[in-house]
């Protein structure tokens, strides 16, 4: 089964530690979750893996938000982003899982 790397982005150091856990919970699926703070760390690990879904998480400036998604479909047209603000670990996996199926189609 092909390992699927998931990049999320965050600007509180709690919230990002969980989202990456339970993204890497799922191990059923084979996610890999990469989380990152700052958007300059988030164009070079985003350049060295091949990832198939980006979540941005809430804290994000909008002309940051905006600066990220241009970048990443530069470097990747077919690339998933998808905004992830909270509400537990089944809207985690259901975004995930639409942001996965999206990528597909």
């Amino acid at each position: 089964m092909e390992t699927i790397n998931i990049l999320y982005i965050g600007r509180h150091l709690e919230i990002l530690a969980t989202v990456v856990r339970l993204i890497n919970a799922n191990a059923n699926a084979n996610w890999n979750g990469v989380g990152v703070m700052n958007d300059e760390e988030a164009k070079e690990i985003f350049l060295r893996k091949d990832f198939s879904l980006v979540l941005l998480g809430s804290g994000i400036q909008e002309q940051s938000e905006a600066d990220l998604c241009k970048f990443f479909i530069n470097h990747n047209p077919n690339i998933s982003i998808v905004q992830h603000y909270g509400g537990g670990s089944g809207l985690l996996k259901s975004e995930i899982l639409l942001g996965l199926y999206n990528n597909k189609n």
